[in-house]
């Protein structure tokens, strides 16, 4: 009944659906997406905190992570390489445009799993073909379906490879894929470079520092860059350099937030970010750890403390604990093979906690 009061005077409470959280993990082949899913399961299960594991893609069947809902169960590509003689992405876009069709499946499946939980938090592990995410429109139709039955709170996490930032091409290459997502998913958007660790091992490689990358701002420097190193296709497309240079400027959307998923702090900053961006830090209170009585509270306040931190400090503690991490891994190499071995292990999978 949409009115206080029914027709036969019985007094009834106005109807309210429960709110959903989650992201969209998004991103190019080898970024990081399903790595970046299991690293997060492990630290919200470490948190207390609720979350839904969905495998979006119909052609992943290697997940690492403990899946609640896989669409595979729907529809998967080698079945409709099979039946319809199609190629890879010719079947992936076919598998997407079904689930969207059929997104019913889905929507039911997520009611029912995050019906117990006071506050519902899910985690889209979607396939890596960017055409999805630049020019083709299933996916923003899925997720538009998906936040007006579920009244999702959904953020967009499109993970970037960081050792792209080795060349400057590339770089603004994942710029400009980045920028072209949060165009065509229309939702709130976190950028991330991940596989941090990997660049520390090539430092030398980088022309500027590693804040530098993440806050892509004044693209000038690069451009120099470019027009100093004699390279003859600089030359060639110096105007259609400094034209994309100028479109990346001009909109002024894009940055990331450096990840390693080994390390929690790193973790925590970007799930963070995420909490703030699709509104579930304003929820926190609602979380309920018997053990730990102001765990809201306490995340409240963890997606606002790093709030003000210049880029360049937080790079420079993070490169500490890294080789902390290092000294130790090689100190463990040192004792014995098989020691290590089982200590890296076990480190990877309680550096989250």
């Amino acid at each position: 009944c949409s009115s206080s009061r029914c027709p036969w005077g019985v007094v009834c409470r106005p109807f309210h659906r429960m709110v959903v959280f989650g992201q969209l993990v998004v991103g190019p082949p080898g970024a990081g997406k399903t790595t970046y899913c299991t690293g997060m399961q492990m630290l919200l299960g470490a948190m207390k905190r609720p979350r839904t594991m969905i495998n979006l893609d119909p052609a992943n069947d290697d997940l690492p992570y403990v899946c609640d809902i896989d669409v595979r169960e729907l529809v998967n590509v080698e079945d409709v390489m099979e039946e319809l003689n199609l190629g890879p992405n010719g079947g992936l876009l076919y598998a997407m445009e079904f689930i969207e069709v059929n997104l019913d499946w889905l929507i039911t499946r997520i009611r029912k799993l995050t019906a117990d939980y006071a506050v519902p938090y899910i985690f889209i592990d979607c396939p890596g073909q960017v055409e999805l995410y630049t020019h083709n429109d299933v996916m923003t139709k899925i997720t538009q379906q998906l936040v007006k039955a579920l009244e999702l709170r959904l953020v967009a996490v499109h993970l970037v490879d960081s050792t792209l930032c080795v060349d400057v091409y590339r770089y603004i290459s994942a710029v400009l894929l980045s920028l072209s997502a949060m165009m065509q998913l229309e939702l709130p958007h976190i950028n991330v470079l991940t596989k941090i660790d990997m660049v520390m091992d090539r430092t030398d490689d980088l022309t500027f520092g590693l804040e530098y990358y993440a806050g892509v701002a004044d693209l000038s420097h690069i451009l120099y860059t470019l027009h100093t190193n004699k390279h003859p296709l600089s030359t060639k497309f110096k105007e259609f350099n400094r034209l994309m240079a100028e479109l990346i400027e001009d909109y002024g959307l894009v940055s990331f937030e450096p990840l390693d998923i080994q390390d929690k702090e790193c973790a925590m900053r970007v799930l963070s970010r995420c909490d703030t961006a699709n509104g579930h830090v304003m929820n926190a209170e609602k979380i309920e750890d018997p053990s730990d009585p102001v765990s809201g509270i306490r995340l409240f306040h963890t997606g606002l403390s790093d709030a003000g931190e210049y880029m360049e400090e937080y790079l420079e503690r993070y490169e500490e604990r890294f080789m902390a991490r290092r000294a130790e891994e090689e100190g463990d190499d040192g004792s014995g093979g098989g020691g290590a071995s089982s200590s890296n292990s076990r480190r990877e999978a309680e550096g989250l906690r």
